[in-house]
C-alpha cells in the first residue's frame, strides 16, 4: 500500500486495478485517517485521471444499496457541488422539468456542503422524503418518473472517509466521484463540474462507466451548472467519442446576466425559487433552469440542439408538467 501512496505523491498516475485496491483498503479501514488524507490532497493537486476515476468509482458502486431494474433511459443531472457559488438549486429545479419532458429522472444528491441549500435540504423543505426504502424509490421512478437517492442513504460506505473529508473542507475526488456512482445503471447522464481541467477525462469516464450518451459541463466562473453570465464549456460523451465544446447565452438564444442574478439564500428562500420556476414565473431563475435543462434534454437524448432543448424545457414548464410532476411526486411517495 505504502507504494501506490508515494506513486501518487509523486505525481503519478495510478491504474484503474491500483485505485480499485487503495480504495478497498480506505473503505475496509485498512488505512488510518492520516493516510486518507494525503491521498485525497495528492490526488486534488495532481488531478485525478480518468483510470483512477473509474476505479473509485467501481468500488463505490459495488458497495451501495443495489437498485431495481430502471426504466429505459433512465438519466441522472448530479453536480460535484464544491464551486461556492451560493446559487440557488439549479440541476433539482431542472430534474423536475426533465421528468416533466418524459426523461426518467434518479435524481441522485445530498444535503448541502458547500452551498446553504443542498438538493436534500430544499426536497425536503418541499415535503419530499428522502430517505425512502429502495422499493419505494423504485416505485415512484417508473410511476411519477422522478426519484431522490439520498447519497449518503445509499452509499454506507462513504462513513470511513466522512470524518476526513470533513476536516479537509475541500472538494477533493468524491466530489467528482458523486455524479459518477447513482446506484442505477444510467443510460445519460448531465454532470456538472468545478474541476473545468477535467472535463474530458469526467466524460470519457463517464463512458467507461457504461453511459450511451452524456454532458459534462464546466459554467463560467467555475459554477457547476451552467449560467447566463459568460462562457460555458462542455465535453460530450457521444457514440463513443468525447468531443469539447463552449457557448455564451447569446450563442443558444438566451441574454447574458450577471451571476448575481441567481443568487440564492436559505433552504426557504431556494424552495420559493423553484416553485416560482416550476409555475413559470419569467426571472433570471427561469432563465438560467430553461438553459440547464436544455443542455439536459441534449445529453438525454431528446433533441439535437442545445436551442431545441430550450424550446423543450419551456413547453415543458409552460404546459404545467414539471409541476404537476413535483405535484405527482408528493402525492405517490
Amino acid at each position: 500500500m505504502q507504494q501506490l501512496f508515494e506513486r501518487i505523491y509523486q505525481q503519478k498516475d495510478l491504474s484503474q486495478a491500483e485505485m480499485e485496491q487503495l480504495a478497498t483498503a480506505m473503505f475496509d479501514q485498512e488505512v488510518t485517517a492520516n493516510q486518507i488524507s494525503g491521498v485525497l490532497i495528492g490526488l486534488k493537486v495532481k488531478g485525478a485521471s480518468t483510470e483512477e476515476l473509474t476505479g473509485l468509482a467501481h468500488v463505490m458502486q459495488k458497495r451501495a444499496i443495489p437498485m431495481e431494474k430502471a426504466p429505459t433511459g433512465v438519466m441522472d443531472n448530479c453536480g460535484t457541488g464544491g464551486d461556492h457559488s451560493q446559487s440557488f438549486n439549479i440541476s433539482t429545479t431542472a430534474a423536475f422539468v426533465l421528468a416533466g419532458g418524459g426523461i426518467p429522472m434518479a435524481k441522485h444528491g445530498n444535503r448541502s456542503i458547500s452551498s446553504r441549500s443542498g438538493s436534500a435540504d430544499v426536497l425536503e423543505a418541499l415535503g419530499v422524503t428522502i430517505t425512502n426504502s429502495k422499493e419505494q424509490i423504485d416505485h415512484l421512478l417508473k410511476n411519477v418518473g422522478i426519484a431522490f437517492l439520498f447519497a449518503p442513504a445509499m452509499h454506507p460506505a462513504m462513513r470511513a472517509v466522512m470524518s476526513v473529508r470533513k476536516e479537509l473542507a475541500t472538494p477533493t475526488i468524491f466530489n467528482l466521484i458523486g455524479p459518477l456512482i447513482n446506484p442505477y445503471p444510467l443510460e445519460y447522464q448531465l454532470m456538472g463540474t468545478y474541476a473545468g481541467d477535467s472535463l474530458a477525462s469526467t466524460a470519457e469516464t463517464l463512458g467507461k462507466l457504461g453511459r450511451k450518451q452524456a454532458l459534462v459541463l464546466h459554467g463560467y466562473q467555475g459554477m457547476d451548472e451552467a449560467n447566463l453570465g459568460g462562457k460555458n464549456h462542455c465535453a460530450f460523451y457521444q457514440s463513443g467519442k468525447v468531443s469539447e465544446f463552449s457557448f455564451s447565452p447569446e450563442e443558444v438564444g438566451l441574454k447574458s446576466l450577471p451571476l448575481t442574478a441567481i443568487t440564492g439564500g436559505d433552504v426557504q428562500k431556494n424552495k420559493e425559487i423553484l416553485l416560482s420556476v416550476l409555475k413559470g414565473e419569467k426571472t433570471p431563475y427561469y432563465e438560467t433552469v430553461l438553459l440547464n435543462a436544455g443542455l439536459g434534454f441534449l445529453a438525454g437524448a431528446k433533441v439535437q440542439s442545445i436551442r431545441e432543448g430550450i424550446k423543450e424545457a419551456e413547453q415543458v414548464i409552460q404546459s404545467g408538467a414539471a409541476f404537476d410532476t413535483l405535484q405527482n411526486l408528493l402525492k405517490e411517495q
